[in-house]
């Protein structure tokens, strides 16, 4: 039974401890199962949240054909996790497993918010609009459709979150989790992401017009 507040990695470094306080020498230990598995992976987490959102970025840096576009879109994965910020803390869920598995997810759920956006305001954009009535036509274009998903998703996770019998607390985790992630990407996105298009939108813009001008003026004579 795991005390509240405290994780399975407290529990297997406590263990270690009284393991090397009171073993005799020569005497071992070794862990198994999910103890094990938590071992073996220890701090790679980390790595993964950064090659998952690698991989959004390179993907979406080939469908725009640019460095910059896909930053608003990354921008939005920290949005989703206020939600679970707010929500574990408020109620006491540890950090395990699950719920890291659950903020993996939330890169890619935030994301498609963010894509419904940008990918309108592009278009717009490329139409001869001015940058911000195609960030703000997009947002408005994009609200029902982000609405419509966001909370089929949602409704879709809610069984996780009224979890009950054996293994509910790592239904209850993940489900919380994407739960209330989605929430959040989903109130935060369509109020940030416009904006976080139009300051990279001006800022690409402007770098192109500023190389343009340069190889201009170095293709003039004298």
């Amino acid at each position: 039974m795991q005390a509240q507040g405290f994780s399975s990695g407290d529990a297997i470094k406590l263990m270690e401890g009284v393991a090397a306080d009171t073993l005799p020498p020569g005497t071992g230990y070794d862990w198994t199962a999910l103890s094990f598995q938590e071992k073996l992976v220890g701090s790679q987490i980390y790595l993964v949240f950064g090659l998952a959102l690698l991989l959004v970025y390179l993907v979406l840096a080939g469908q725009y054909e640019s460095w910059l576009a896909p930053i608003s879109i990354l921008l939005a994965a920290p949005l989703s996790l206020v939600g679970p910020v707010l929500v574990l803390n408020g109620l006491g869920i540890d950090n395990n497993l699950y719920v890291q598995i659950g903020l993996i997810l939330l890169i890619a759920l935030s994301a498609k918010n963010a894509i419904l956006i940008v990918e309108v305001a592009r278009e717009l954009r490329a139409a001869g609009k001015p940058i911000i009535d195609s960030a703000i036509e997009a947002a408005r274009a994009r609200f029902r459709p982000i609405l419509m998903t966001s909370f089929a998703f949602i409704l879709g996770v809610a069984p996780l979150v009224v979890a009950t019998g054996a293994g509910a607390s790592a239904r209850k985790s993940i489900g919380i989790t994407v739960f209330s992630g989605m929430i959040a990407s989903t109130c935060l996105a369509v109020l940030f992401v416009p904006s976080f298009f139009v300051i990279l939108q001006r800022f690409e813009e402007w770098r192109a017009a500023r190389k343009t001008k340069r190889e201009v003026t170095s293709t003039l004579p004298g």
